[in-house]
């Protein structure tokens, strides 16, 4: 498979929350980059398009959108900052 990021990603392991309207959903954070993450969590389901990523030992926080799904991992893509 060829790799179609336009960076490298650090693999990593972080404890990351996807939070979106009131309701928060735990996940693994295994690789970053400032663009992007591939995060893992127990199951896809119910979880929207798009929402805020934080990873609280870092004092992270970016919203981002799915780009894809394949079984317990989630690959999203950060959106720009409009400031």
């Amino acid at each position: 498979m060829a790799e179609r990021r336009q960076e490298g990603r650090k693999k990593v392991f972080k404890a990351g929350t996807i939070s979106f309207r009131g309701a928060a959903i735990d996940c693994v954070v295994r690789n970053l980059s400032s663009s992007g993450a591939l995060l893992n969590v127990e199951s896809p389901l119910g979880i929207p398009t798009h929402f805020l990523l934080l990873i609280p030992a870092e004092s992270f926080k970016r919203e981002c959108h799915i780009t894809w799904i394949k079984d317990k991992q989630i690959g999203v893509r950060f959106n720009r900052s409009t400031s």
